[in-house]
């Protein structure tokens, strides 16, 4: 954590509490703070600021001088449509796309989808995922979050209008383009990654009629986080 996220309800003028505790064990073990140290902090929705640790207890932590004046990062202008990894993987994916600032996650189902990861207990844990990625990224906007459990509809009749007239790319191994050449006239708005083993070709020529470009990481074929990280990589520049 490299801020601490206080929910609205936690503050009272410039004092808040906090009860989570996963924070409360971080604050105590790894940042070894205790009363009167400063703590960074951000209300979720929020501004960024600080507040100083004014009592400590086994299941909670009261602030006083809370002072949130700094907004938080703004948000890059993309949206990132992945087909359902696994849950495990999920959780990685979610954390990192929300530390590095995506301002909207689609989860869409794919042929190489497993159909068992819709019904994980743990995509009803994605808020906690979010929280995460958020503190990692010193950031209290969480990004959108979509599911769309059904491929066809979806690419035929919700994506066309996200995509607007942005620039549209799906990864893709085997595509003649790169993802460097096709970036190099403006990063695209909207960007699509496939589960393990990538889209099937029927699904990728869906995307292609609708105007989305193919376009690869080069030789290598990556496992669907490293996919990801690399590709927004790109907007970290």
């Amino acid at each position: 954590m490299n801020i601490i996220l206080l929910s609205p309800n936690s503050i009272t003028g410039n004092h808040a509490r906090i009860d989570d505790k996963a924070a409360i064990t971080h604050i105590r073990t790894v940042l070894g703070a205790g009363v009167d140290d400063i703590l960074k902090v951000g209300c979720l929705h929020g501004l960024i600021g600080t507040a100083t640790i004014t009592q400590m207890d086994d299941d909670s932590i009261r602030l006083g001088g809370l002072s949130l004046d700094k907004s938080p990062p703004p948000k890059l202008n993309l949206t990132v449509i992945l087909a359902l990894p696994r849950p495990k993987v999920l959780r990685r994916l979610v954390m990192d796309m929300t530390a590095m600032g995506v301002n909207r996650i689609i989860l869409i189902n794919s042929y190489r989808t497993d159909k068992s990861y819709w019904g994980s207990p743990l995509l009803n844990k994605i808020d906690e995922y979010i929280i995460e990625g958020l503190q990692q990224g010193i950031d209290t906007m969480p990004p959108e979050i979509v599911m769309a459990k059904r491929f066809k509809p979806f690419v035929q009749d919700e994506l066309p209008t996200i995509i607007g007239d942005a620039k549209a790319l799906v990864a893709h191994p085997y595509a003649d383009t790169s993802f460097g050449v096709a970036v190099q006239t403006g990063l695209p708005s909207v960007l699509i990654v496939g589960a393990e083993g990538g889209f099937i070709p029927y699904e990728i020529e869906l995307l292609q009629s609708i105007g989305v470009q193919a376009v690869s990481l080069g030789s290598r074929i990556l496992r669907t986080e490293a996919a990801v990280n690399a590709l927004l990589g790109r907007w970290l520049d």
